[in-house]
């Protein structure tokens, strides 16, 4: 009678090879999805409805397409899971679609007011712009069967990030909006490219640390309690240190700056497991940010507006501050419980629904809606760091790890700076906010989870008949 079987990672290659036990058998993970899944379009549907009965007091049918398209794009994209990465994780595609249906909602509570239509107004746009973001989902599904293949394009991925940060400095096609030069013009829209580059420089950072984590992690001296890496090797983090810096003075983007360079930071630290990465990222960072603060107009006014907001001079005479202290009324007057959906004055407030959409938000959903959003955000992020933790390649860890990460930083760095904690940048809050560029980067990353779920899930284990 034999004895247990015996899970080893590193068994003889004799052994035979088998799937790992305990795991939820793919249909139950898929018919998990469908269940959570309607119930997230069902609520976004509420939204709507709750919207149309505040500020219209009737129910127009036409706006349902608005949910209807965006359930229709999520079961399609629903299906193709089902068919393709059968056992990817099945929380990810029901928030995902709760947070993007959810600012759909507010984003059309805002046209209502407006009084825009057809394709002026925002809402319908960013459906069109959500079924073209989960079709490209679908297509990195289709495309990309195996995580590990990205490895092979480490350093194409990152000329192609450097090439995407550069093109909103080329003339003709450069614009400028908001101060920032982040934009290129496509004719009919436009388009930001760094959105793109920021999964273009996860891959990159991911194969590069890989490769080269040994000599980052295990050459260098001592120095009090910690070791510091060679000179030779601090040319990565000066690179990206320069890199950001370069954003932050040519192209005018504080946020965007902050969220490419803390990417690389934490993955440097991840894959190296050296504080001393950290505590030198941060000593650079901080005194780009000063000496920019002093010499930069844009970032100065950025730290003056943050310090002192209701800073008469500032608020009346440049009215640089006008768009935070408005946003800090709006979710003063939503207090805890909000003024509901459709019944608050968000339009009062300049981009209500891209840059301050999570403030109209605060405003009718009040404190206890922005702890759902954040708890939303909170779960994603958790989901993607859950999928690098139980990795056992290292490519594959470092990319949801980075991915991961950037989804928390870009909420941390949005949400900070409508409630002041750190200097207002101008990001927008992923999935819920106007921008076709920032949708489809985003569902890009909830492909890519999925993938990468779904690979981990299927890797076999080695079992050992004692």
């Amino acid at each position: 009678m034999s004895s247990p079987e015996l899970v080893a990672d590193d068994a003889p290659a004799d052994v035979s090879v088998g799937r790992i036990r305990g795991d939820r058998t793919p249909r139950k993970l898929r018919n998990l999805e469908l269940i959570l899944l309607l119930a997230a379009c069902a609520i976004n549907g509420g939204a709507i409805y709750l919207v149309q009965l505040a500020v219209l007091d009737t129910i127009d049918p036409t706006p349902f397409l608005l949910t209807s398209m965006l359930t229709i794009a999520v079961l399609a994209l629903h299906i193709t899971v089902r068919s393709v990465a059968p056992d990817a994780d099945p929380i990810i595609i029901p928030v995902a679609t709760l947070l993007n249906g959810m600012g759909i909602a507010q984003i059309y509570r805002i046209d209502l007011i407006v009084k825009s239509s057809g394709w002026e107004a925002t809402a319908n746009r960013q459906v069109v712009w959500t079924a073209l973001a989960i079709v490209l989902a679908i297509l990195v599904l289709l495309f990309i069967r195996n995580h590990r293949v990205l490895l092979r394009y480490t350093y194409i991925a990152g000329i192609l990030a450097l090439v995407l940060l550069l093109l909103p400095l080329a003339p003709i096609i450069g614009k400028a909006d908001g101060g920032a030069q982040v934009w290129i013009n496509l004719g009919m829209f436009s388009f930001q490219p760094g959105e793109i580059a920021k999964i273009l420089l996860a891959i990159f950072f991911a194969g590069y640390l890989v490769r080269n984590r040994d000599s980052l992690s295990m050459v260098g001296k001592k120095f009090l309690w910690m070791s510091f890496p060679r000179i030779r090797d601090l040319g990565p983090i000066m690179v990206f240190w320069l890199l950001a810096m370069s954003v932050l003075v040519f192209q005018r983007d504080l946020g965007t700056s902050l969220l490419y360079f803390g990417l690389f930071l934490v993955m440097i630290y991840v894959a190296t497991g050296r504080a001393s990465w950290v505590f030198i990222g941060l000593g650079l960072f901080l005194t780009g940010a000063v000496v920019a603060s002093q010499s930069l107009d844009y970032v100065n006014s950025r730290f003056r507006n943050w310090l002192t907001p209701f800073d008469q001079a500032i608020y009346d005479a440049k009215r640089s501050s006008y768009q935070l202290v408005q946003g800090l009324f709006g979710l003063a007057h939503g207090g805890m419980s909000g003024t509901g959906l459709g019944q608050g004055r968000p339009n009062i407030t300049p981009l209500p629904q891209s840059d301050y959409i999570v403030g109209s938000i605060g405003e009718e959903l009040g404190l206890v809606g922005i702890f759902v959003l954040l708890a939303l955000y909170a779960i994603l992020v958790a989901r993607g760091l859950r999928i690098g933790f139980a990795g056992r390649d290292d490519f594959g860890k470092m990319l949801a790890t980075g991915l991961s990460f950037a989804l928390a930083l870009q909420v941390f760095i949005v949400i900070g700076g409508i409630t002041r904690v750190i200097p207002l940048t101008g990001l927008t809050a992923p999935f819920l906010a106007a921008g076709g560029s920032s949708l489809l980067s985003n569902w890009i990353i909830v492909a890519l989870f999925l993938r990468l779920s779904d690979t981990i899930r299927n890797q076999p284990k080695l079992v050992i008949d004692a």
